[in-house]
């Protein structure tokens, strides 16, 4: 695709901003791409850190029936190439760290690039809990560690209230434990972008922003169209989550797994991450990233024309429109 072309189509689908917003510079600093050993990599927006375009997610990494199939799993993706280690400090209560720690012994940490988040809203929560993370991954350090969940309009005041989890966060930072600081969130897009905006009344940009970013969400409160062109135009990390929208797009058997995750890696985004429950599935992502080339204007349309039908009311993203997903909405003792 010719780079007007593709850019006229990432502002039809809302990734652009008229005027002064989303330049070619960033947009093209954005999805830029370097092949090592056939694994793709991107810049982190602008820490300049070099990270897998597909990254492991740890939600999936503890339900494994022993601790060393998830061992494997996460190993084989590391030894593979892919970089980018995402966790919680509330999945699987607490094994998917716990494992990831156990995994990334003999040397394995110095190969990845580790997230992890905390639910956290007041400093001494988020203090107590940025702590455990370090504790159950066995790392004096993570590289990014972001808020979970800011799934409610309170939270961006909650975490930068005195007091708040952003002041744990930044004394972690000062501190050496934690290098950078994002936030995430599946509900809404004008969630993300209160947080965004508080931050930035608050002088405070963010280093990352994690969003599900699929085939059917244009369709229905799109991150892509809401929030993406905030985040790259300001330089922002960019992880798209949810790929495949937990399987249900793939199930749906009107897209596959392999077309989701190149339209997400298609997307501006730094890193998608994909969860991995078990090597196959580790194998399926590696596929993905080797054989990815930046969809087409008429490829995209197409996918998006496949799930536009029935995506519509949101009931194809149940991370959006139910609480099924929202961990800190059945267990609030998690915030503070």
């Amino acid at each position: 695709m010719k780079s007007q072309n593709r850019r006229e189509f990432l502002n039809r689908l809302g990734l652009g901003v008229a005027g002064a917003g989303l330049g070619r510079r960033a947009l093209a600093d954005a999805t830029a791409v370097e092949v090592r050993n056939g694994m793709p990599y991107r810049t982190l927006g602008r820490t300049g850190e070099r990270v897998s375009l597909i990254g492991l997610g740890g939600a999936h990494i503890g339900s494994q029936p022993t601790v060393a199939e998830s061992v494997r799993i996460i190993r084989t993706a590391i030894d593979h190439g892919i970089t980018f280690m995402d966790n919680c400090w509330d999945y699987n209560d607490g094994q998917s760290e716990i494992r990831m720690g156990k995994a990334l012994r003999g040397g394995y940490r110095q190969k990845v690039f580790l997230m992890t988040k905390i639910d956290g809203r007041t400093k001494v929560m988020a203090a107590k809990q940025i702590d455990e993370s370090l504790r159950r991954l066995q790392t004096d350090h993570v590289d990014l560690m972001q808020f979970h969940e800011v799934i409610r309009m309170s939270d961006p005041e909650r975490i930068f209230a005195p007091g708040g989890g952003m002041e744990a966060m930044l004394a972690a930072r000062k501190a050496g434990k934690v290098r950078y600081i994002g936030f995430t969130g599946h509900k809404d897009p004008s969630m993300h972008l209160h947080m965004l905006h508080t931050a930035f009344a608050h002088d405070f940009i963010f280093d990352s922003v994690q969003m599900p970013l699929n085939v059917r969400d244009p369709h229905y409160h799109s991150f892509a169209k809401n929030v993406l062109p905030v985040v790259v135009e300001h330089r922002m990390g960019v992880l798209g989550m949810k790929p495949l929208a937990e399987g249900m797009i793939p199930r749906a058997g009107n897209v596959s797994a392999i077309e989701c995750l190149h339209y997400a890696m298609t997307l501006p985004t730094s890193v998608v991450i994909n969860g991995c429950d078990s090597v196959e599935r580790v194998h399926q992502a590696l596929e993905a990233a080797r054989t990815f080339k930046p969809l087409t204007e008429e490829q995209m349309a197409a996918l998006l024309a496949r799930t536009a039908p029935s995506d519509a009311d949101g009931r194809g993203e149940p991370y959006k429109t139910t609480h099924m997903f929202d961990g800190t909405y059945h267990n609030p003792q998690w915030l503070g």
